[in-house]
C-alpha cells in the first residue's frame, strides 16, 4: 500500500459539485430548528438596576411589572432565583434563563455570602455531568451558568471588599463580566479615573474576568474585541421608559438637567456590552465555559474519583463510575418491571373491557331474541284467531247456502216457482197479465 506524503493533506479543488459545501446550511437549519439556550447571571447589591437592564438588553419584560422592587426583595439570606423566558426573533429562538441573587450584600455582615451563589453553580455543572455519564443519553438539557454580569455600585472609590473577594471565588467557574452600574450619577472624568482603578485592583489581585479572543486572520474582529477589551468594565444604564428626544423616540432617564440615553456611546456603554453579549460573543462564551470551565471541574471530579479523596469537591461528592452504572442499572431494571406492571394492568383491562363489551352484546342479543320470539307468538295467537273467526264464517256461510238449496228445492216440488208467488209485501205484489191486461183505466 503506498504511504501518505504530505502533499495529500493539501485541499483539493474539486473539478466538479458534490454537495458537502452545502454542510453550513445543514448546520444552520438544524439549529435553528432546533433553538438556543442561553443561561445569564446577574449578582449585584439592591437597588443597582440589574431587572431594568436585563429588560433593556433583550428588549422585553423578562421581569414583569408586578415584579417586586429591590425594597421588597431584601433577603435575610442569600437567595438564588431563575427566571426563564422563550424570545424569538427572525424565526431563532432562544431559551433565556435569568439567575438572580436578591439579598447578596445587603447584609451587615456579608461573610460567605457567595456560597449559595456557588452551590448553584457546582449543582448545574454536577446535574450536566450526571446526564453525560448516563448510560442512555437523550438531548441534554444545559442550565449551566455561561455568564455572570457582576454589578459595581458607582462609588467612584474603587471596589469593595466584597466584590474583590466575590470574584476571586468565582473566576475560575464561570465568564465574568464587571459593569458599573448607574454609570448617569458619574462625570464622564470621574467614570475614566473609576474604571482605571477598577482594572487595576482587578490586575493587582489577579482576578480573571472574561477575556476576548484574538481571533486569527480576523483583523476586523480582532480591532473590535479591542475596542470591547478599552472599556472593560462596562459603565451601563438601564431604562425602559421611551421617550421622544429630537424627533426620535429613544431609551432614557429623564434628569432636571437633561436626558440619560441607554443607547447613546457618549452617555455609557449600554450598546457595546449589548452588542458584545448577544450579537457577538454570546456562543464564545458558551465555548468558554464548555471547554474551560466545565471541564476543570470534571477534571476536578474525576481526579477525586481516582484518588478517593472525594472530599476536595466540598459538599458535592462524586460517585464510582461502576457504582453509578450500577444505581443507573437497577434504576433501569425498576423502570423496565413498572413499565411491565403497567402493560400488564392495560392489557388485563382491556380484556376485561373486550368481555364486557361481548357480555354486553349477548345480553342485548338474547334480549332481542326474545322480543322476536314474543312478536311470532302473538303473530301466532292473531292467525289463531283469524283462522276460528274464518272457520265459523265459513260455518256460518255453510249453513245458509244449505237453507237456501232446500228452501229452492221445496219450491219446485210446490210447482211454482218462488218468484211469482204472492207476496205480503203490497209494494212486492204484482199482478197476473192476463188480468191486467183486461183492467180499465180512467184514461
Amino acid at each position: 500500500m503506498p504511504a501518505y506524503t504530505g502533499a495529500a493533506n493539501k485541499p483539493k479543488e474539486m473539478e466538479g459539485y458534490v454537495g458537502f459545501a452545502n454542510l453550513p446550511n445543514q448546520v444552520y437549519r438544524r439549529s435553528v430548528k432546533r433553538g438556543f439556550e442561553f443561561t445569564l447571571m446577574v449578582v449585584g447589591e439592591s437597588g443597582l438596576g440589574k431587572s431594568t437592564l436585563i429588560n433593556s438588553l433583550f428588549l422585553t419584560d423578562i421581569y414583569s411589572g408586578d415584579f417586586p422592587g429591590p425594597s421588597q426583595r431584601i433577603k435575610k439570606t442569600v437567595k438564588v432565583e431563575t427566571s426563564q423566558a422563550n424570545l424569538k426573533e427572525n424565526g431563532v429562538q432562544l431559551r433565556l434563563t435569568i439567575v438572580d441573587t436578591p439579598g447578596f450584600g445587603d447584609q451587615v455582615d456579608n461573610s460567605n455570602c457567595w456560597a449559595p451563589i456557588l452551590d448553584h453553580i457546582d449543582s448545574k455543572f454536577e446535574e450536566y455531568l450526571n446526564s453525560e455519564s448516563r448510560v442512555n443519553r437523550y438531548s441534554i438539557p444545559d442550565k449551566r451558568v455561561q455568564c455572570c454580569l457582576y454589578f459595581i455600585a458607582p462609588s467612584g472609590h474603587g471596589l469593595k471588599p466584597l466584590d474583590i473577594e466575590f470574584m476571586k471565588r468565582l473566576h475560575d467557574k464561570v465568564n465574568i463580566i464587571p459593569l458599573i452600574a448607574k454609570a448617569d450619577t458619574l462625570t464622564p472624568e470621574e467614570c475614566r479615573e473609576f474604571k482605571k482603578r477598577i482594572m487595576a485592583e482587578i490586575n493587582e489581585h489577579k482576578i480573571k474576568i472574561y477575556e476576548f479572543p484574538d481571533i486569527e486572520e480576523e483583523e476586523d474582529e480582532n480591532k473590535e474585541n479591542k475596542r470591547l477589551t478599552e472599556r472593560v468594565p462596562f459603565a451601563v444604564v438601564g431604562s425602559n421608559h421611551i421617550m421622544e428626544v429630537s424627533g426620535k423616540r429613544v431609551r432614557g432617564r429623564q434628569y432636571p438637567w437633561g436626558i440619560a440615553e441607554v443607547e447613546n456611546l457618549d452617555h455609557c456603554d449600554f450598546i457595546p456590552l449589548r452588542n458584545m453579549l448577544i450579537r457577538t460573543h454570546m456562543q464564545d462564551l458558551k465555548d468558554v465555559t464548555n471547554n474551560v470551565h466545565y471541564e476543570n471541574f470534571r477534571c476536578r471530579k474525576l481526579t477525586a474519583v481516582t484518588s478517593g479523596d472525594a472530599k476536595r469537591s466540598g459538599k458535592s461528592s462524586s460517585k464510582n463510575p461502576i457504582a453509578q452504572f450500577e444505581e443507573e442499572k437497577l434504576e433501569h431494571d425498576k423502570k423496565m418491571r413498572k413499565m411491565e406492571s403497567e402493560m400488564e394492568q392495560v392489557f388485563e383491562m382491556k380484556v376485561k373491557e373486550k368481555q364486557k363489551g361481548l357480555e354486553d352484546s349477548e345480553a342485548d342479543m338474547q334480549k332481542r331474541l326474545e322480543q322476536m320470539k314474543k312478536g311470532l307468538e302473538q303473530q301466532q295467537r292473531d292467525m289463531d284467531e283469524k283462522r276460528r273467526n274464518f272457520e265459523k264464517e265459513k260455518e256460518a256461510f255453510d249453513e245458509n247456502q244449505r237453507i237456501r238449496d232446500e228452501q229452492h228445492k221445496g219450491s219446485k216440488k210446490g210447482g211454482k216457482p218462488l218468484s211469482k208467488r204472492w207476496s205480503l209485501d203490497p209494494s212486492q205484489r204484482t199482478l197476473d197479465p192476463k188480468k191486467a191486461k183486461g183492467k180499465k183505466t180512467i184514461f
